[in-house]
């Protein structure tokens, strides 16, 4: 059955992937971003388009509505330590003005794109959803803040929501893909050297108890990260604030990426040793047990050369167009 959909932050990376996926299912979708990192080209043809602040949603949410699929954050990690209040106020601040406006219209469906970044430096390895919240940053805490605001709304007002907590996202989906500025994921970051506009690649650290000695990261590919919002929609529950892990369960190393580049662009990849950032757990791999069994998700593109191919071959179609 179709719906009608409210895209926060749907001119961004994940968002506009998103929203492409949501049209191919057959669904209505409004995007509203106010494209402070997200970009117009993004949002994809066939859905409406709202140039705005979600602190001004209620101008625009009504009973019409089916949701919201929220992603409207900033979400760099460095940035938020020097400005944290940044982050207080758009992603926890924003989404409570988001809450209001979604409850003002009786629009009861909520699906949140999270963090894996709310555990902090794990003790354990896959993470599980049990395991604790103890962020490191002012962009992972806040986070933990909206998904305890949404717990509260679920329980006192009947919202059905569902939370979503990954890493890296990484890959394309035909016109929709990773154009941050700055850039600061490594795959796009390595394809920059590829392509010739960035020397080389820092690895900060080779010394970590890994098998390589550079830090493991789960990456999921964009679009396995989609469908695991669409079937978020279909398994929110009035009152109930459902939390899930997204990840392939298996890491790739910094090292094991950059080979993955070479091999996929067929360009030398020189690399330079850097020193450990502070804050970098030497793995961080979610376990994703709970959203296949709740949510009966099966990432089905976790191979990482395949993740590469589809960003490498969206970074060159950025850049003929520019």
């Amino acid at each position: 059955m179709s719906g009608k959909y409210l895209v926060t932050g749907g001119a961004g990376y994940v968002g506009s992937v998103v929203a492409q996926h949501l049209l191919e299912a057959g669904h209505e979708v409004v995007v509203l971003d106010n494209l402070s990192t997200g970009f117009r080209e993004g949002v994809p043809a066939g859905a409406a388009f709202i140039e705005g602040d979600i602190r001004d949603a209620a101008k625009w949410l009504d009973a019409s509505f089916d949701a919201v699929l929220h992603f409207a954050a900033f979400s760099q990690v460095g940035e938020s330590v020097v400005k944290p209040e940044k982050y207080w106020d758009n992603n926890v601040a924003g989404t409570m003005a988001l809450l209001g406006a979604m409850r003002e219209a009786d629009v009861r469906t909520l699906v949140f794109s999270s963090t894996a970044a709310t555990y902090g430096e794990p003790e354990q390895v896959p993470i599980t959803e049990s395991a604790p919240t103890a962020p490191t940053n002012p962009y992972g805490a806040s986070k933990l803040a909206v998904d305890h605001m949404i717990s509260g709304e679920a329980a006192a007002h009947g919202l059905g929501a569902v939370s979503l907590r990954y890493f890296n996202v990484a890959g394309a989906y035909g016109k929709q893909g990773e154009r941050h500025d700055p850039e600061s994921h490594l795959i796009p970051l390595v394809l920059q050297v590829a392509q010739g506009r960035r020397d080389a690649i820092s690895v900060f650290g080779d010394d970590y108890p890994t098998p390589d000695g550079t830090c493991v990261r789960d990456y999921i590919h964009v679009a396995d990260l989609a469908e695991a919002h669409l079937l978020a929609l279909k398994a929110a529950r009035p009152g109930e604030h459902l939390i899930c892990n997204l990840g392939n369960g298996e890491g790739f190393s910094v090292r094991e990426v950059v080979e993955t580049v070479r091999r996929v662009t067929g360009h030398p990849i020189p690399e330079v040793v850097a020193p450990r950032r502070g804050g970098d757990p030497a793995i961080l791999v979610a376990s994703a047990a709970a959203a296949r069994e709740k949510l009966g998700w099966n990432p089905t593109r976790a191979d990482l050369a395949g993740i590469v191919a589809d960003a490498w071959e969206f970074a060159q179609t950025i850049t003929r167009e520019h």
